[in-house]
């Protein structure tokens, strides 16, 4: 009897273990369907989109001279100050005017004598030969007569502005700075350095956007001015000059600014910012396309960003799906459970 009531007691065991496996086994199979990562899909498609490229720069003048003599001299006056407007040939600097009356004076002197020689050879005091040394000597010191009087009275040699002003009447020119920086800021000019696949895009004349910093969204229209004919080897970018009409003088030498060059438009794969990954450590950036239930992880090339939305250079084909909620759970080819 005893042992009759421990057989029945062990198979009660037995049995109770065999049900309790079961309802594991089944438990894990709900958790592993339950746990099917829950994702959001959005359909992409291609459409046409502006190739637009944004470039930084600095503000150029147009010219840039720096005025000052030829050699240390005392300054009699300076006769503007910065920010001043000038025009061509306006008396800006008198230099010290001493070397240039002993010249003047060496100068009269000399053409008096040739005028005594001429008289001479007329009568037969002189010969040619003596006339001309004499003439050749009047002709050096002519010479070095107007290179003093450029040197003496500093004339502007564009119209422009004063930039800079570095010295006071009285101070003796040392040669270390000049006395007046003068720039022409009508037009103004910004250099770019452009990808080598833009070369046969980028033409003179062509309609460029410019923004400058201070003036927040402000758009001033521009020009390209000058497209140089070789590619630097190293960068593989081309250098472009820009010029900006500037007739209010708002843009300014040394203010930063942005430039944008259209080159049409392309068909391109357009997807929303939320579907791209990036790559810890590399930056390589990715997407995951829905298909049959799985996604897969698709490498895609990035091109300008538009607000909410990413242009793809490659990498995604028209018309695909792809995921843009759910992604922290995700490997390539994991099955999904897609929210509607």
């Amino acid at each position: 009897m005893k042992i009759e009531l421990q057989m029945t007691a062990l198979m009660a065991v037995l049995l109770l273990s065999a049900c309790s496996g079961g309802s594991k086994e089944e438990s894990a199979t709900v958790a592993a369907v339950e746990e099917k990562p829950r994702v959001k899909l959005a359909l992409v498609t291609e459409r046409p989109v502006p190739q637009t490229q944004e470039y930084t720069a600095t503000v150029e003048a147009e010219v840039t001279n720096n005025i000052a003599p030829a050699s240390p001299v005392r300054i009699e006056g300076i006769y503007v100050e910065v920010g001043d407007r000038v025009k061509k040939s306006q008396k800006l600097v008198q230099m010290d005017a001493s070397n240039l009356r002993q010249i003047q004076l060496q100068l009269d002197n000399q053409q008096a004598e040739i005028f005594r020689l001429h008289e001479l050879y007329e009568v037969g005091g002189v010969s040619k030969s003596e006339l001309e040394a004499a003439q050749m000597v009047s002709d050096v010191r002519e010479a070095s007569y107007r290179n003093m009087l450029e040197n003496t009275a500093l004339l502007s040699p564009i119209d422009g502005i004063v930039t800079a002003r570095n010295y006071d009447d009285g101070d003796m020119y040392s040669g270390a700075m000049p006395i007046l920086t003068v720039q022409q800021i009508i037009p103004v000019k910004l250099m770019i350095n452009v990808s080598e696949l833009y070369f046969t895009h980028v033409e003179k004349g062509q309609p460029v956007k410019v923004k400058v910093d201070v003036y927040g969204d402000k758009e001033f229209a521009g020009t390209v001015n000058l497209v140089y004919p070789t590619i630097n080897p190293a960068t593989r970018t081309f250098p472009v000059e820009v010029r900006v009409a500037n007739g209010d003088m708002k843009v300014r030498p040394g203010m930063f600014a942005r430039v944008t060059l259209n080159f049409g438009t392309l068909n391109h794969v357009v997807v929303p910012d939320l579907a791209i990954e990036k790559q810890s450590g590399s930056g390589e950036r990715y997407v995951f396309v829905y298909r049959d239930g799985k996604v897969y992880r698709n490498v895609v090339e990035l091109g300008r960003r538009m607000e909410s939305e990413y242009e793809l250079i490659s990498g995604l084909e028209n018309n695909s799906q792809v995921v843009i909620a759910g992604q922290s759970r995700l490997l390539d080819e994991v099955a999904v459970e897609v929210e509607q």
